[in-house]
């Protein structure tokens, strides 16, 4: 009888201590878990303020005159093509490329 009691009280010790091991795993988890959802949201935040900037920066009433001041104009009717065979046929006319052009 005083053999069961022993054992009993071993096994209860035993399981207090798995309980209290799970315990503490359980909560570093927890901890690990609230790091990453911070992070998480902070990177959402930073995401959102970067599109935010990307939009005004490509805003074309702001793009129009630094492309001006630079020289670059609206494509004319002549850089236009129907279609990529239109295209293609009329640089094989002219006979020219934009490597000849540059010097390549």
């Amino acid at each position: 009888m005083r053999f069961v009691i022993l054992a009993a009280l071993m096994v209860t010790l035993a399981s207090a201590f798995v309980l209290y091991s799970s315990n503490y795993d359980t909560r570093q988890l927890e901890v690990r878990v609230s790091e990453q959802e911070r992070a998480i949201e902070k990177a959402r935040g930073d995401i959102a303020v970067l599109k935010a900037e990307r939009a005004h920066l490509a805003r074309p009433e702001r793009i129009e005159p630094l492309a001006r001041a630079m020289g670059l104009a609206p494509a004319s009717e002549q850089q236009l093509a129907v279609s990529p065979d239109a295209a293609l046929s009329r640089v094989m006319a002219t006979g020219s490329t934009t490597s000849q052009k540059r010097g390549d």
